[in-house]
């Protein structure tokens, strides 16, 4: 079973060459409790931002085109602010207001393609610019930003594009989501898949699946 309590194709035994990782909710503190602040801050009701990508089909087409980067930042922020009834002011920075590096999980990656595993990052982006970019050569061999290639998660060519770019087939890679919707596509393709819930989990698996250590 995939650590999400789904199938897996992954071989117990084997051991994995590549690691793929999602950014926000892996690499960062959880998304959605970023939201829930910013709905405490802004006098909305907690879960009012989850509901409107999830829920509200005008929601859910802005947050699409943002991260497949057909809608620019200033037109995501006017019309989703409209949706909200906030400001449209800095909108997107104070979605993410309450989000911070997880410190473990980048140390993680760190040790892994220390070790010799290839790294990479799939990621549905909210614009160009919103990545540490001193960060993430240190970490990655190969980036996957939805925005610049026009695919996002959980589009199947988006996993196969973050195998390529770290130079190994879909089966030898590992991918790590916080998203249990982002999992299914990679599994079909052969990568093992890790349901991100934090460090403490993730970490161990991690070590059994690429046959290294990730903690100093």
């Amino acid at each position: 079973m995939a650590s999400d309590g789904s199938p897996t194709r992954a071989d117990p035994g084997k051991r994995y060459r590549g690691l793929l990782v999602d950014f926000g909710g892996v690499l960062t503190s959880d998304v959605f409790t970023s939201f829930e602040a910013f709905c405490e801050a802004e006098g909305l009701e907690p879960e009012t931002v989850r509901e409107k990508f999830r829920a509200d089909p005008s929601g859910r087409e802005l947050l699409f085109g943002l991260e497949l980067g057909t809608v620019p930042e200033a037109e995501f922020e006017a019309r989703f602010a409209e949706l909200l009834g906030v400001s449209a002011s800095g909108l997107i920075e104070r979605l993410f207001a309450g989000m911070e590096p997880d410190q473990e999980m980048i140390e993680a990656v760190r040790a892994a393609r220390r070790a010799g595993v290839r790294t990479g990052m799939v990621s549905n982006s909210w614009g160009h610019g919103r990545y540490d970019q001193d960060l993430l050569p240190e970490l990655f061999d190969g980036l996957v930003i939805s925005a610049r290639e026009g695919i996002r998660k959980p589009d199947p060519e988006i996993y196969r594009l973050g195998a390529e770019r770290v130079g190994l087939a879909p089966d030898e890679c590992v991918f790590v989501d916080d998203l249990p919707g982002n999992l299914k596509p990679a599994r079909e393709l052969g990568m093992a898949t890790v349901h991100h819930r934090g460090a403490a989990s993730t970490v161990p698996e991690l070590e059994r699946l690429l046959g290294v250590e990730l903690e100093g």
